[in-house]
């Protein structure tokens, strides 16, 4: 393998070798403290982290409040709490080595009142954000005003050539790196265009090539690029290491760091990404923040997938083929779909599916009265997590905190399952019933010898093995 050296990041010299944050309490103060401590970029989640009891327990993120907004602001209030106590962990442990970031999701509830909360109350503590799902133009406002730098996430030269042109050419001197996110292999949720075919990966090199180039148009030849999604072993991208047409390049592993001993999932959870196989994990749109995602192929992407097979268009008024009579709710409200739509409505009612649940799209799904019962829950439930919310039509930003369509029961309350996910994966019911989001290359656990006999690394052991390869 190629020698790996430092590279020059956020001012200072590091190993190329970046933590991929991963939401809700799962890429934490103690992961990005220790990947730190071995030399290179830790990141801490600022999406719903953990803060702590006097024991030292995580302080269950239970909401109050009687209305949506005043739950938003509970959720706004754990985000900030639980980023500082994450970033004063990774500060201790990283003793002051390597390079801290902390991630944020764009289009999370209240990002820019948590960012500038965690940043206001670890001064000092945190070297550079991480930002993605959407375009943060205004995150070089942040990192201005705490000086610190800052890594967008891209998944195309085209979107950071929008970021750069409307906002990020005024922080140049900030800017510490682009992540290059690929959008068909990361995990958790990914960034393809409508352009894009889900079903077609493209090769990362030429879209990387593409984005440097604007890079030096933009005179930032010398800022490094992260490629991140589908990375595991370094000797994989020897064309990529010291490859001047590409110039620096560092590389950000997000699925690898989830099976080590410091990792907080639970021992199932480890457990479970040694048995995945080739193909396991699934590139759907359920997430109700309307970007693709890449999640584990279990009972709950099922339930989600079948949900949605179950669906039928209707109007309110007879037209062209939608004539068939079909009675909705309780009180059997008449809509109109067509005879072979109806004839699959009374099927599935036969099969228990007998709750009919209108979509913004004028179409119904059927589901048990059970599911029904807990969509509804969620959707009345919800405390704004995302800035909007197909699931639960919440939009923070505007004047009546709704999108102004009818919230989707296609969807889920990504809140609700990744906390229950990130906190009980002790239990293999309950990672069979959550989303469990992971990259694509997950499945590789299991053929690797570096986890033979179910070994899990410490991250140290993990950085110096990527170091100095198979």
């Amino acid at each position: 393998m190629k020698a790996i050296n430092a590279i020059r990041m956020g001012g200072v010299d590091v190993l190329p070798l970046v933590e991929g944050g991963k939401g809700v309490a799962v890429s934490n103060g103690i992961t990005a403290g220790h990947w730190a401590a071995s030399g290179g970029a830790g990141t801490l989640s600022a999406v719903n982290p953990d803060s702590y009891d006097a024991e030292g327990k995580a302080i269950p993120q239970v909401y109050h409040a009687k209305t949506r907004a005043a739950r938003h602001e509970e959720l706004v209030a754990y985000g900030i709490q639980g980023g500082i106590e994450q970033a004063r962990r990774a500060h201790e442990i990283s003793g002051g080595r390597g390079r801290i970031h902390m991630n944020i999701l764009w289009e999370m509830g209240g990002a820019e009142r948590v960012a500038n909360g965690i940043m206001e109350g670890a001064k000092g503590l945190i070297n550079g954000i991480t930002c993605g799902a959407g375009m943060p133009y205004r995150l070089a406002d942040i990192a201005q005003k705490y000086n610190v730098h800052y890594y967008p996430i891209v998944s195309s030269g085209r979107a950071f050539g929008a970021l750069w042109k409307r906002a990020y050419h005024k922080a140049a001197s900030l800017l510490g790196g682009v992540v290059y996110e690929d959008p068909w292999l990361a995990g958790g949720h990914n960034g393809l265009s409508n352009s894009e075919d889900p079903t077609k990966p493209e090769d990362p090199m030429p879209r990387v090539m593409a984005l440097r180039k604007l890079m030096r148009e933009f005179g930032l030849g010398d800022t490094p690029i992260i490629m991140a999604g589908g990375v595991w072993w370094l000797e994989e991208w020897a064309d990529w290491i010291d490859n001047p047409d590409l110039g620096p390049i560092a590389f950000q592993f997000g699925t690898r760091p989830l099976l080590t001993q410091e990792s907080p999932i639970g021992a199932a959870w480890k457990r479970r990404l040694l048995t995945l196989k080739e193909g396991d994990v699934f590139l759907n749109r359920f997430s109700p923040t309307g970007f693709y995602s890449s999640a584990v192929n279990n009972s709950f992407i099922q339930e989600l997938r079948a949900r949605n097979d179950r669906q039928i268009a209707f109007v309110t008024e007879p037209a062209g083929e939608l004539t068939a009579e079909y009675g909705v709710g309780p009180r059997k409200r008449i809509v109109h779909v067509t005879a072979a739509d109806r004839d699959r409505a009374l099927a599935w009612e036969r099969a228990g599916f007998t709750d009919a649940l209108r979509t913004p799209d004028s179409t119904l799904i059927f589901v048990t009265p059970e599911k029904g019962r807990e969509i509804l829950a969620d959707q009345v439930a919800c405390m704004g997590c995302l800035s909007q919310c197909r699931f639960s039509n919440w939009a923070q930003h505007a004047e009546d905190l709704t999108n102004g369509k009818k919230a989707d029961p296609r969807s889920f309350c990504i809140q609700k399952t990744l906390q229950d996910i990130a906190h009980h994966s002790d239990s293999d019911e309950v990672l069979d019933t959550n989303l469990m989001f992971s990259g694509h290359n997950a499945y590789r656990f299991g053929s690797d010898p570096f986890y033979s006999n179910g070994f899990v690394p410490t991250v140290k052991q993990l950085v110096e093995r990527i170091m100095t390869g198979r």
